[in-house]
């Protein structure tokens, strides 16, 4: 289900190191006079894999204009997003993102784990750049909630460094 796209030749090279994954393409019958008509939900994360992330949403009544629209989105929310603090290819310290009623933990790995996760949260994880991780999913698996817990969970990430200075200590 996932898919990463590759170079977009018509925009600046800021814009080309972004990747997108699609999450989940749903599709949805309003019954009317002569049938069924269907449209399509994309779930799309974008990220730099340098620690920026963030998700689309797009409808549309096919499938191509519906990934165009969510991945139009995510890449403007990527740029408004805040860094994700990273300790090389990992995550520095366990942490818990919560959103609705899914709950993903995700605890640093050492290297050569690889991402050990499930649809949606490996997605995040990905477009992030993390790439040695280990999570666990408590609660719904409803792919938006997973996508927005786990960018919940890491936005709560914190560096030695960043921990050290609001505490107002020396390491």
């Amino acid at each position: 289900m996932a898919r990463e796209r590759g170079d977009r030749g018509d925009r600046d090279s800021r814009d080309n190191a972004l990747v997108d994954f699609v999450v989940k393409i749903k599709r949805s019958a309003c019954v009317v006079k002569g049938g069924r008509r269907f449209s399509f939900n994309a779930l799309v994360v974008v990220g730099d894999k340098r620690g920026r992330v963030s998700y689309g949403y797009g409808k549309a009544n096919e499938v191509p204009p519906s990934v165009e629209k969510a991945i139009k989105e995510g890449e403007a929310n990527v740029n408004r997003s805040k860094k994700v603090s990273l300790r090389g290819n990992t995550i520095p310290h366990r942490v818990i993102g919560k959103f609705g009623a899914s709950k993903v933990i995700m605890v640093p790995a050492g290297p050569g784990t690889g991402v050990k996760a499930g649809p949606g949260v490996r997605e995040v994880l990905q477009a992030a750049g993390v790439t040695n991780i280990l999570t666990k999913v408590h609660g719904s698996t409803n792919p938006m909630n997973l996508v927005k817990a786990t960018i919940n969970g890491l936005q709560q990430l914190r560096t030695r460094e960043e921990v050290a200075a609001l505490r107002g200590v020396a390491i």
